[in-house]
């Protein structure tokens, strides 16, 4: 084949489908074309396994089956059935050889072929079927001429693709009898290396193709974030971009820039829509007072990027899956091949910017495939990822298309962290699901997390796992709050003002606080049906408890979310005109963005938390306000979703079932006649767990934890 053709790849295999499939979703592992399998009895198209007809119906009408063969051979005691998945094929071990006339003999009157390999490999065919044979069928249908194919192999079950008469590679450290086999032969070579380095070698050296050797890119830094926002927001006035720091004290974005404190050299990898259009990655120091040795790595993107990856794609393919709502998720390839696209450049400009063997931490699943790709250009990197939102179990995650493609990628990690256990439990059986894999270490959830109890608790985790020839740390990390920047909000004068204000504006009435975005998974319909339940069973409460419910809207464009906004605002205005009177509203609702501090301060004032999503990957509200409540010294309760990571976390939260209306009434209830003294006992029991996990100690055991695995393949 010519250096300026496409290549196309075949991979063929005496092994079947099932045990190939876990090969292809290593990222490191180039994907075919066309598969070979069952030693020449199955043939595939590489994507999507299709058979490749009219060729499959050709080798499937020749086989007899494995009954017959199986009858014929019954009584040998020198023959063990493999346990292997195969299928047109019959396959056994044969640790005598001197059987092998009787093995031929008993099988005589069948339309069958007998291949013995490696002094121990027994396989009965289709009669004429073989990987070579295979091979150049699929050659002929293809019309690609022999001068084009160059084939390779390392044991004598491959013997057969080199008695085709197509260039070949022997690869190195192969089975004595396949060299032997092939001694002599001008159009096959011999490799030193082995596996693909070998054939590298041999085309190399043959210049057979153009093969450039590998790039190995790097730069400087020894620790590289990989997140897709800027750690300060940029903005274009009057033609110019500038720049200004993040809002909220309280996001991720500034408890990731703390990990560059003390001067460690550093970069941090995202996109920007503000780019002079020449397509490379710019850079530009992030704050050179505070952090000298920070460098932003601006990966350009068009807004229309942006727009496709991050607001459509990820959020319709990938977010309902995370979260279990599979019904409406929408997959679309080209969508997917753009995702890739947009990994890829994420992953160069890493592999850019990293020193040999840093640490380079990449953030949640719209990154997901960043890990495999950079794998493949900087092996020597230790590689740590961060989930920031749940992880479904593998009959859910399994429903993307490209699930073992994911799976792969996060298993070129050398550390992967979740919020809890349960998520990593999770990813555990997605791995098993598409790859051999084996458990090495787990741990015990317990004291830290809730081991019964609760949707989500575990009592023991897996902490070490291997895959392939990869060894994966994985690890529970549920993030923390600021809570330094709470109590500085809190101490302010005209915050406890604030406070005070509210709580007179509210005066007679228990205040409930709900703050979370316009989002299905956030389950606002469900809140709203229990505290419509709430006021229909319990009159007493009418004109003494009130719902503030503060919904988070969504970005501008994302459409999926229209349809929940239509359907709250219809059922508030419902409870609003059943039950309220001119001197009471049941329900505030606040369809806006508020600034964090206004979010602590209404947290402080509110008598009660009603955190209550479908789903949650962990949940920093929750946090948020137990936290507000012990600055002010207050009393109050947090009713949490079970299915909220933070619930496994914060042991005494009284917890709820979103999808059981009646329970999270009485739950409400619940939380609303206990009595103070009670309530200033759950926060202070509560408070303890925030303030001992903070967001200052998520990020610190993260890094302590990625540093302390053996990173690089």
């Amino acid at each position: 084949m010519r250096a300026s053709q496409d290549i196309r790849l075949v991979f063929v295999t005496g092994r079947g489908t099932e045990s190939v499939l876990p090969l292809l979703s290593d990222p490191l592992v180039p994907d075919p074309d066309y598969i070979i399998a069952d030693v020449g009895a199955t043939v595939l198209h590489g994507d999507g396994r299709r058979p490749v007809t009219p060729l499959q119906w050709e080798l499937s009408a020749h086989w007899v089956g494995n009954d017959p063969i199986l009858r014929a051979l019954e009584g040998l005691p020198a023959l063990v059935r493999q346990r292997v998945p195969q299928e047109r094929r019959c396959s056994f071990l044969l640790e005598d050889a001197t059987r092998l006339d009787e093995i031929r003999e008993r099988l005589a009157h069948l339309d069958v072929d007998v291949l013995y390999s490696a002094d121990r490999y027994l396989d009965v065919l289709p009669r004429g079927v073989s990987k070579g044979d295979t091979l150049r069928r699929l050659a002929a249908q293809l019309d690609v001429p022999d001068h084009e194919i160059v084939v390779a192999g390392d044991t004598l079950n491959d013997l057969s693709l080199f008695e085709t008469g197509y260039r070949g590679v022997v690869v190195g450290q192969a089975e004595p009898a396949l060299l032997e086999a092939t001694v002599g032969r001008p159009h096959i070579h011999h490799a030193t290396a082995p596996g693909a380095g070998g054939i590298l070698e041999v085309l190399r050296e043959r210049a057979h193709f153009d093969v450039p050797a590998p790039e190995s890119p790097s730069g400087d830094a020894q620790l590289v974030v990989v997140y897709h926002r800027l750690p300060y927001e940029e903005k274009r006035v009057q033609g110019q971009v500038i720049r200004q720091r993040h809002t909220s004290p309280n996001g991720i974005i500034p408890t990731l820039l703390g990990c560059f404190d003390r001067g460690r050299q550093g970069s941090w990898v995202a996109w920007t829509t503000h780019h002079d259009g020449s397509g490379g990655t710019t850079h530009d120091l992030v704050d050179e007072a505070r952090f000298p040795n920070l460098v932003a790595a601006k990966v350009p993107l068009a807004e229309s990027d942006v727009e496709r990856f991050y607001k459509k794609f990820s959020k319709e393919a990938f977010w309902p899956v995370i979260f279990s709502f599979v019904e409406r998720a929408r997959f679309v390839e080209e969508d997917w091949q753009h995702f890739l696209e947009i990994n890829r450049r994420f992953a160069e400009a890493a592999a850019a910017e990293a020193d040999h063997g840093a640490l380079v931490w990449i953030h949640d699943y719209n990154l997901w495939m960043v890990p495999g790709a950079l794998r493949r250009l900087r092996p020597d990197l230790r590689i740590g990822f961060f989930h920031h939102t749940s992880f479904p179990p593998a009959d859910v995650f399994n429903v993307i298309p490209w699930a073992g493609q994911i799976a792969g990628s996060l298993a070129q990690c050398d550390y992967v962290g979740f919020h809890v256990p349960r998520y990593a439990a999770n990813f555990l059986d997605v791995l098993r699901s598409h790859t051999p894999t084996e458990v090495l270490e787990t741990v015990e959830c317990a004291p830290r997390f809730r081991v019964h109890g609760g949707a989500l608790a575990i009592p023991r985790m897996p902490s070490t796992v291997r895959t392939g020839d990869r060894v994966v740390h994985l690890g529970a990390h549920p993030v923390g709050v600021n809570t330094r920047a709470i109590r500085t909000i809190l101490d302010a004068p005209e915050r406890q003002a604030q406070v005070r204000a509210i709580r007179d504006r509210f005066r007679g009435t228990q205040l409930v606080l709900s703050v979370e975005r316009l989002d299905y998974v956030k389950g606002p319909l469900q809140k709203l049906e229990a505290f419509e339940g709430l006021l229909e069973a319990h009159p007493e409460l009418h004109g003494a408890v009130t719902l503030l419910m503060v919904t988070t809207p969504p970005a501008p464009g994302m459409e999926v979310y229209e349809e929940v906004r239509e359907a709250v605002d219809q059922v508030v205005g419902r409870i609003n005109g059943r039950f309220g009177s001119l001197s009471w509203t049941p329900v505030h609702y606040l369809f806006r963005s508020l600034p964090f501090e206004e979010v602590v301060t209404y947290g402080a004032a509110a008598d009660v938390a009603w955190i209550t999503p479908l789903r949650d990957g962990l949940n920093l509200v929750a946090k948020e306000f137990v936290m507000a409540k012990q600055c002010v010294e207050g009393d109050g309760v947090l009713v949490l979703s079970e299915f909220a990571g933070a619930a496994v976390e914060m042991h005494g939260a009284v917890l709820t079932n979103p999808y059981d209306v009646e329970g999270m009434t009485r739950h409400l209830h619940d939380a609303l006649v206990m009595p103070a003294e009670a309530r200033r006992l759950h926060i202070r029991r509560l408070a303890a767990i925030v303030e001992g996990n903070d967001v200052d100690a998520w990020s610190r055991e993260f890094l302590e934890a990625m540093a302390g695995t053996p990173g690089g393949r």
